[in-house]
């Protein structure tokens, strides 16, 4: 069945930072869906006919579903933990909490509401770290399914330096992800991302097993870290005294590829910022994770200039919000301190488009195109006494969007549809 949704439509063709023909607005607009995709948009003008059903969404903006391309599943419930820098805050907080995932039952019931959480911010796709449990990936593809939501996840691989409860071994992470490629890559809208964690949690020997498995499945994502933190830096260095520098380990195991997501990315190195540019290699900047755990200030413009596509994302649970609003209000805040510009239409397609570009995913999500899948976002300006009181002052669609930037969360998303289903129950 067919159904209208109206309101006033957003979507990004092409980069603003690169073009100033890159969006397409529509003031009293509609999307045309039919059994989870968009069949058209267009003026409601032309798409209202007497025997569709109308969701009318007035004056409220319409956008393609935010895009998360960095968040950690098993975290959910240490987010906001005091203190410390990434190392003392993984073994004081991260990996204990991991641990609960060994339950089964604890992970289904973390899986729904973990994608609550997204779904309630207006993301419709995350890429998740899940713990080094098989049974937490089966838990959030099976959550994820059931809500027909694009997610691309990972079992962690870690065999040291942590403590035993998340730790597996190289054949066994091996075994354990081949197992659920066979099951969940391509089942759905799901798809896997092989989950080294970072170089510091797996051996050499760990290493190469991840190599095997990204050259088997080369469809697949990979996902992991990178110079987040100095001490981080220093130690990995430590563990692969043969490394040029820590990009040299991931592409020592032939990890680099346009399907590697590289999280945070702060302290590059000259040679690891042009292999990364040569290879396609993905950066992703985590902004509200990067002020929490005091990491440094990721440097968008340098690496854009040099080649590097990037990401953006929330990074929960160092991250300290859901919100793909809030996390462009921090990343405007970083580049600040650069000395570099966010322009909000420049964010909004970060958020969207962008993030979809990044993945290769750009064909089924990130736009309104006809045929992709219908995950949207409906923004409210005014969600609040002081948004609306700001707005009154607003003329122009970059201004709206800049209060929504920084000033909007949760609060903010009036509905959020995934497939064309809305997710949040209405006020």
């Amino acid at each position: 069945m067919q159904q209208l949704i109206r309101g006033r439509v957003l979507d990004f063709h092409a980069d603003p930072a690169l073009t100033e023909d890159n969006h397409r607005h529509i003031e009293d607009g509609a999307i045309l869906i039919e059994d989870g995709r968009i069949v058209a948009v267009d003026d409601y003008a032309r798409l209202a006919r007497p025997d569709l059903t109308v969701i009318d969404h007035r004056p409220h903006l319409i956008l393609p579903g935010f895009i998360d391309p960095h968040i950690h599943f098993p975290q959910v419930q240490v987010i906001a933990s005091w203190g410390a820098q990434l190392l003392d805050w993984l073994n004081t907080y991260t990996f204990p909490e991991e641990a609960r995932f060994a339950d089964p039952d604890h992970a289904t019931r973390m899986a729904g509401l973990f994608l609550d959480q997204l779904t309630a911010h207006g993301t419709t796709t995350a890429v998740a770290f899940c713990s080094v449990h098989a049974n937490s990936v089966e838990a959030l593809f099976a959550a994820a399914e059931a809500r027909s939501m694009a997610v691309v996840a990972g079992k962690v691989l870690m065999d040291r330096n942590a403590i035993p409860e998340v730790q597996d071994t190289a054949q066994q992470g091996y075994d354990d992800s081949k197992r659920l490629i066979d099951a969940w890559h391509g089942r759905g809208r799901q798809r896997y991302a092989i989950t080294p964690r970072f170089a510091i949690t797996s051996t050499p020997e760990q290493m190469r097993a991840t190599g095997q498995l990204a050259r088997e499945h080369p469809d697949c994502h990979i996902q992991t870290h990178l110079s987040e933190n100095l001490a981080e830096i220093e130690f990995t260095l430590s563990l692969y005294p043969g490394a040029r520098d820590y990009l040299d380990v991931y592409e020592t195991y032939g990890l680099l590829s346009e399907r590697l997501l590289l999280g945070h990315c702060i302290h590059l190195r000259d040679r690891e910022i042009a292999r990364m540019a040569e290879t396609g290699s993905r950066a992703v900047f985590c902004p509200t994770s990067n002020l929490f755990l005091g990491s440094g200030l990721f440097d968008e413009a340098g690496l854009r200039a040099a080649g590097v596509t990037s990401g953006i994302a929330t990074d929960v649970g160092g991250g300290s919000s859901y919100s793909m609003l809030q996390t462009l209000n921090e990343g405007y805040k970083i580049l600040q301190l650069r000395g570099q510009k966010l322009h909000p239409l420049t964010a909004f397609h970060w958020a969207t488009r962008g993030n979809a570009v990044v993945l290769g995913m750009a064909d089924r999500i990130g736009t309104l195109a006809p045929g992709s899948d219908a995950d949207l976002v409906v923004l409210d300006m005014r969600a609040t006494p002081a948004m609306a009181l700001r707005a009154e002052r607003a003329e122009t669609l970059a201004e709206e969007l800049f209060i929504l930037q920084i000033m909007g969360d949760d609060r903010a998303i009036a509905q959020t549809y995934v497939a064309g289903r809305p997710m949040k129950a209405p006020l």
